[in-house]
């Protein structure tokens, strides 16, 4: 295991898909690396950043300046898709909360959600929490990965 890794969860408008991925993360954590990954909630909004705060990430931070500063520290990034798609989630998502995260070195695992102002085709529409468990099986493998030397 990578001592002190940090795993960032990115979330906005009322942080629920954070919020749950959080919760999912915690319980692969405690079953495949307890007590090695600090779970970091980084929010669009206050809103979003409190709620994940609550649901057990270890410590969070809200706004542009927030996640252009704590993505690059993540070995893995988690959130929706919308996270890395300028003016996405209703325009909560800025070009340098996008840029930051697509250009963070660590493994972005993004659930497929789709928005309003663009679509994912070719791709199986699939309930929340199925996305959520394959976010988490993905996350388990390369967990997995990260352990190998």
């Amino acid at each position: 295991m990578i001592p002190g890794m940090k795993v960032i969860i990115v979330d906005g408008m009322g942080g629920g898909i954070g919020v749950q991925l959080i919760a999912r993360l915690k319980e692969a954590l405690a079953a495949e690396a307890p007590k090695t990954a600090e779970l970091i909630a980084l929010g669009t909004n206050s809103v979003a950043t409190e709620r994940m705060v609550k649901a057990g990430a270890h410590r969070g931070a809200t706004g542009e300046n927030a996640i252009r500063v704590s993505a690059p520290l993540g070995r893995f990034i988690l959130g929706p898709i919308g996270i890395v798609i300028t003016n996405s989630m209703m325009g909560e998502i800025t070009p340098v909360m996008a840029d930051a995260i697509l250009r963070a070195p660590g493994e972005r695992i993004l659930l497929p959600l789709q928005n309003d102002h663009f679509h994912l085709a070719g791709l199986e529409s699939l309930p929340l929490a199925k996305m959520m468990d394959k976010a988490v099986e993905i996350f388990r493998e390369r967990l997995g990965a990260a352990k190998q030397p």
